[in-house]
């Protein structure tokens, strides 16, 4: 996909390029100035195109697409509405839309750019600028037509005709990885919804049944630990959006280390360590129990340890750098790699948990902030991760 941007881009600007430097060669000699106008304008519009074919959307890419071409008008329509328009006609009449959107289905019946010239147009005023057209498709995913580009002017030109067909193609690969984009979020919220439904059965079973042990000896205790496990199942199981803050987040590891402790007794001891000013920072919502459950997994149900787990948050500049520690077993490299994966441990949910948060960090803020984990067998394990404080949730 990357590969396929780059070679529409290249096209685009080869193409473009020419019209522009041909249109305002008077204004600005030499070849350089039209390539750098035409990277900028393709620059300004890409941004809107990638959210995909909406009406805002098309509005706000619109003016830039017409000066990219050069053209005296422009239409961006779905397939059966106008959806923006800039050029000649603002906004265009009742009677230049019908005659618009009839292009668009001749379009869309032959399957290639459509050609409009003289009569055709039905435009009763004299002085009209709009004469002449060209109408591209614009696809999506699969070649499917979602809408069309309608460059109008005084005469329609072979170079016009290949450009607009071009910058319809470079048009088209923005709203595909619009598109794209809309799928992998949609399979990030599932794959959220999946790691809340998978916060460990085994989990719950075993605090449930730790709170019913409790029941008799010591009920005051219970009454505790059960109101512990609802404030963590309200805050893992509710309908929330992709972020929380850090200190909902905290929050949420504190009621499962109490209901662990409950479990273990002195054989988990925990420290979490926090500064103050990294308590509202926006962090993905589940990111931080499924590494806790992860050191505890390792830590002390594996053995190889004193059961300490250690949480430490900090502030640094325009970060929040987050560490989760545990001094059990530790791992091999190659278990490591196996986890952030997604291939899970014999019986157990913890991997699946690790691998999930790996894949949206990167995938909200970049790669380069994955999980980094750091382990050697009978050497503990080491899980850091970065957040960002000035990048807005869903970025």
């Amino acid at each position: 996909m990357v590969e396929t941007g780059w070679l529409l881009s290249c096209v685009l600007i080869g193409v473009v390029g020419y019209v522009l430097g041909r249109r305002g060669a008077r204004a600005r000699p030499g070849g350089d100035g039209a390539t750098f106008a035409t990277l900028h304008l393709a620059a300004m519009a890409a941004p809107y195109l990638r959210a995909g074919l909406a009406r805002d959307s098309a509005r706000r890419a619109v003016r830039h697409l017409r000066s990219l071409l050069g053209a005296t008008a422009l239409a961006v329509t779905s397939t059966d509405q106008v959806l923006a328009f800039d050029g000649a006609w603002e906004p265009p009449d009742d009677a230049h839309v019908r005659d618009l959107l009839g292009h668009v289905h001749g379009m869309l019946a032959g399957g290639r750019p459509y050609l409009i010239a003289g009569d055709e147009l039905f435009c009763e005023a004299e002085n009209c600028a709009i004469r002449n057209a060209v109408v591209v498709p614009l696809t999506t995913v699969g070649g499917r037509v979602v809408g069309a580009l309608a460059a109008y002017d005084t005469q329609v030109s072979a170079a016009l005709v290949r450009a607009a067909t071009e910058v319809g193609q470079w048009a088209s690969g923005q709203l595909e990885l619009a598109e794209l984009d809309a799928v992998r979020r949609r399979a990030l919220a599932a794959e959220t919804r999946a790691l809340r439904a998978q916060i460990s059965p085994h989990f719950v079973c075993n605090s449930l049944a730790t709170i019913a042990s409790f029941t008799r000896t010591d009920p005051d205790r219970a009454r505790e630990l059960l109101l512990d496990f609802a404030d963590f199942a309200r805050h893992a199981l509710r309908r929330a959006g992709d972020f929380t803050t850090l200190s909902d987040e905290l929050t949420c590891v504190d009621r499962y280390l109490l209901l662990e402790r409950a479990r273990f007794g002195d054989k988990l001891r925990f420290v979490v360590d926090v500064v103050r000013e990294a308590l509202p920072v926006p962090v993905p919502f589940l990111c931080l129990q499924p590494i806790v459950e992860n050191a505890i997994t390792h830590g002390i149900r594996h053995g190889g340890g004193t059961g300490e787990v250690r949480v430490v948050v900090r502030d640094v500049g325009c970060e929040v750098h987050i560490t989760v520690e545990d001094d059990g077993a530790g791992m091999e490299p190659a278990r490591v790699r196996e986890l952030l994966g997604g291939e899970p441990p014999s019986g157990e949910g913890g991997g699946i948990g690790l691998a999930n948060v790996d894949v949206r960090l990167r995938q909200i803020y970049g790669q380069e902030y994955g999980l980094v984990i750091d382990t050697a067998p009978g050497e503990g394990t080491t899980v850091r991760m970065r957040v960002p404080k000035n990048r807005p949730p869903g970025h």
